[in-house]
């Protein structure tokens, strides 16, 4: 059964206790907070005294994706604010296997992420050093884009990579997930989903959770 993990980018953001309240309400695995710096990707978002002040008002699974510049500079601060997974992207990071030892050291379970048109071979020596692997299925820096058909081959092949090495490592997938791309990326090997509009552009939360939760297990590959 895949995990749902509503964007908090899509919510609104005059309600943010209220919102995060009311996915875990609908049944919602994890909460995940997308950070923009404007730089690596070209949005603004939330800092750390945001995610701390929502922690106190949520027992989710707290999965925090920077997409940041310098990703090193914050590990820290987020994981102090509350984080449980800290995602960096191997794009952002000179130092990547450094970077992940940091998250590790902090508290946190670490993961890359890597964007559509990066490869996934820049993940060959970092495996045994991440507990999840985030694809991006759109381009990062703004919400409610479409899913991009070509990543599916891309979710596969790492599903495949997993399941050969018996790597006990989660594959996530975010951008573009409604019921229809979640089942297709739950075929193709995807564990967690990653959805924003899907979730919060739904009156009821609990009902999109459960379409998109409904969705990925009828599909679900086991790894």
């Amino acid at each position: 059964m895949p995990i749902i993990a509503p964007s908090l980018l899509a919510a609104d953001f005059a309600n943010l206790q209220g919102e995060v309240e009311a996915v875990a309400r609908g049944g919602a695995d994890w909460l995940h907070l997308d950070i923009m710096d404007g730089h690596f990707v070209p949005n603004l978002t939330i800092g750390p005294a945001v995610v701390a002040a929502l922690r106190p008002h949520s027992q989710l699974v707290f999965d925090v994706h920077l997409m940041l510049s310098r990703p090193e500079d914050f590990i820290l601060p987020f994981a102090r604010a509350g984080a449980d997974y800290i995602s960096v992207h191997a794009e952002a990071c000179t130092h990547l296997h450094r970077v992940l030892q940091q998250i590790r050291e902090a508290g946190c379970r670490p993961a890359v992420a890597l964007n559509p048109a990066t490869p996934l071979s820049v993940l060959d020596h970092v495996l045994g050093e991440v507990e999840m692997i985030l694809l991006m299925t759109v381009n990062p820096g703004f919400g409610g884009q479409e899913f991009i058909p070509a990543m599916l081959p891309k979710i596969a092949s790492l599903a495949a990579k997993l399941r050969e090495n018996r790597l006990d490592i989660l594959l996530e997938v975010d951008g573009g997930i409604n019921p229809e791309t979640a089942a297709a990326a739950c075929q193709a090997g995807a564990g967690v989903l990653v959805a924003g509009s899907a979730v919060f552009g739904c009156p009821d939360r609990g009902a999109a959770i459960r379409e998109l939760r409904q969705a990925g297990k009828l599909n679900r590959v086991q790894i």
